[in-house]
């Protein structure tokens, strides 16, 4: 009974969360970086840079959705949370808007390779069913949201956790990957259109500088946010954090 309390938990968040994003109704608005935005010889460099990672990652997926089936829902529950937190845009630079990413849960608890494809499938969904991005930028989209942003936030998590702060590392985790997916957001516009007095440099402080001004409390709103979900996950999905644990760690030290 109490397994099956869990799953229904799991199960009630995830739809949830669909429902929430899909009964919402807005104006359709530039977000991530928008489609036909990028020049196409850097569109297809994103495409090639972020393609390597999504291919690794569906490795990943397919070892824990085999080896571990009951921890499908949990995989949905991670994919669900990046689709509503990245939903939620504001307006911000020209061709883009700043919204949270809701990456760095997914990151934390299955590695960054299997956000990789989990973000990337957002990014896709978003792009075909709520016209937010697009599939020319999507390579570029997915390389700063579903690439930097999670390996950001495992590595943060990671050192944090050396140091026994758990909760701190989760906080900065999701806050840190998000912030990071802007920087390399304005990196990529500042090298797709570089300003005429100052070049790149110039282009992506521009950039940036807007950037911030809405992506620093989102990250922090992200963040807190992130924490209380883990919460809600302790209490709720103990045992599948439990086998996430053990996958974590080398082979020789699960027999002992």
């Amino acid at each position: 009974m109490a397994k099956n309390k869990r799953w229904l938990h799991l199960a009630g968040m995830a739809s949830l969360s669909f429902l929430i994003v899909l009964g919402h109704s807005s104006p359709a608005y530039a977000m991530h970086i928008s489609e036909g935005f990028l020049p196409f010889q850097w569109a297809v460099f994103w495409w090639v840079l972020a393609l390597p990672f999504f291919v690794l990652g569906i490795r990943s997926l397919a070892q824990i959705s085999k080896g571990n089936p009951e921890l499908k829902l949990l995989l949905a529950l991670a994919g669900a949370f990046s689709f509503v937190l990245s939903a939620l845009k504001i307006p911000s630079v020209t061709g883009s808007c700043s919204h949270p990413t809701g990456t760095g849960l997914g990151a934390i608890l299955f590695r960054p390779s299997v956000m990789t494809v989990l973000g990337s499938l957002v990014l896709v969904f978003q792009a075909i069913l709520l016209a937010h991005g697009g599939l020319t930028t999507l390579g570029a989209n997915a390389f700063s949201m579903a690439v930097v942003g999670p390996w950001v936030a495992y590595g943060v998590y990671l050192l944090m956790l050396k140091l026994g702060m758990e909760k701190v590392g989760i906080f900065l985790a999701a806050a840190l990957g998000d912030l990071v997916t802007y920087v390399v957001t304005s990196i990529q516009l500042a090298l797709a259109f570089p300003a005429v007095s100052g070049g790149f440099m110039a282009s992506f402080l521009k950039f940036g500088g807007i950037f911030a001004l809405t992506q620093v409390p989102l990250a922090i709103s992200e963040g807190l946010l992130t924490v209380l979900v883990w919460n809600w996950l302790q209490s709720y999905a103990s045992s599948e954090l439990k086998t996430l644990e053990l996958l974590r760690l080398p082979s020789n030290q699960i027999t002992k």
